[in-house]
């Protein structure tokens, strides 16, 4: 979801067009600095389906890497690990250490029915928001079956055509979701992974994304380590992803585009570190997406940040002026989606889209499983 799409459901959009803090505050996420009439189809490019990634590479740090100048304007291709020719002693990193849960679950009504079900959000220890499919098997009142020690009844539908279920287990959930659940792998993605941990992060740390931040797939345990022993610092932050992020927008006008509401955490160290960096004049790297979301939501108009938790459903696209990221490594994504906008807010549409049709004549792998983009 990563930082692409990522789920075989129907996507839906709620009407959360705001972040929330813990204070309550709302803020408007659409003040992108400037009005725009930009289309859907002002973010579109061809890609061969061949370039889509199918697998992982091995090690991780070994996929290609194209790194981006926007000082000096300058392409450089190289590997991931490379990556600490881009950095220097005081710059923060910042990654986002939530874990994907095996989300899938392939249930059957009591009439013999199947049912997929893919959790998206806790609401309490066994009721969630969920997708289903097909939905007309799941009215409220519907109980399903994924095992003997695991069934489902639902409680309702919502506006935008989630259920919300209760949960009913023997023994501890996380337990039970370990042993019947799966990972929710991108549609686009044919072959099945053979290591259910290629669609973690090395540090994924706490359980609730429904899709991977991919940007962090590149790195392993070593790379991290030689990076903080060139003085930079490591920011851990927290953004569940959720489907809402890549769900396609269907609304030619992107305004129009309503984002769901995602849960993020910036810890005291996180906050701290951070905002001592903006302070300084320090550069904070975001790595992938969901940390710019989280950073971006988090902000303060200088870019400092206090220790917070809520719900975010900021959509970032041009024009945007970035209070707290000065740089971004990100995969590459779909055509016409929020990420490739949210490219887009950083470097601008034209060279955006310069880039990937650069990206397509040089084979990168595109999507959750492809390669990786720097920009400095």
């Amino acid at each position: 979801m990563t930082e692409t799409n990522s789920g075989s459901l129907p996507e839906n959009a709620d009407n959360i067009n705001n972040t929330e803090n813990t204070a309550g505050e709302e803020r408007d996420v659409f003040a992108s600095g400037a009005p725009t009439d930009l289309k859907k189809s002002d973010f579109y490019y061809d890609l061969p389906e061949e370039l889509i990634a199918q697998t992982p590479v091995e090690p991780r740090d070994s996929s290609r890497m194209l790194v981006y100048n926007r000082a000096e304007d300058r392409v450089e291709h190289k590997i991931f690990r490379d990556i600490k020719q881009y950095l220097r002693p005081g710059d923060v990193l910042v990654i986002n250490n939530t874990k994907v849960l095996p989300a899938r679950l392939y249930a059957h009504t009591e009439h013999g029915g199947k049912v997929e079900v893919l959790l998206l959000k806790r609401i309490s220890s066994l009721r969630w928001e969920v997708l289903v499919k097909p939905g007309k098997k799941c009215r409220p009142g519907t109980r399903l079956v994924v095992d003997e020690g695991l069934s489902l009844t639902v409680n309702c539908v919502t506006e935008s055509g989630e259920r919300i279920v209760d949960f009913e287990c023997d023994g501890v959930f996380e337990e039970a979701l370990a042993r019947v659940g799966t990972m929710p792998l991108p549609p686009y993605i044919h072959q099945k992974l053979k290591d259910q941990n290629r669609y973690q992060t090395v540090y994924a740390r706490t359980d609730g994304s429904a899709a991977a931040p991919t940007a962090g797939l590149h790195f392993t345990p070593q790379l991290l380590e030689e990076i903080k022993g060139m003085g930079v610092q490591v920011a851990q932050i927290l953004l569940h992803v959720g489907l809402g992020t890549f769900r396609p927008v269907k609304e030619d006008a992107i305004t129009a585009h309503k984002m769901h509401s995602e849960y993020y955490e910036v810890g005291e160290e996180a906050a701290e570190m951070i905002s001592k960096a903006k302070r300084e004049g320090r550069r904070v790297i975001a790595v992938g997406t969901t940390s710019v979301r989280t950073l971006e939501s988090a902000a303060n108009a200088d870019g400092t940040i206090s220790p917070c938790h809520g719900n975010t459903s900021i959509f970032i696209y041009p024009p945007y002026k970035f209070k707290c990221v000065d740089c971004l490594i990100t995969n590459f994504h779909l055509p016409e989606s929020t990420l490739i906008m949210l490219v887009s807010a950083l470097v601008g549409r034209e060279k955006t889209l310069e880039l990937y049709r650069l990206a397509v004549e040089n084979r990168y792998r595109f999507f959750s499983f492809g390669d990786a983009m720097m920009i400095v």
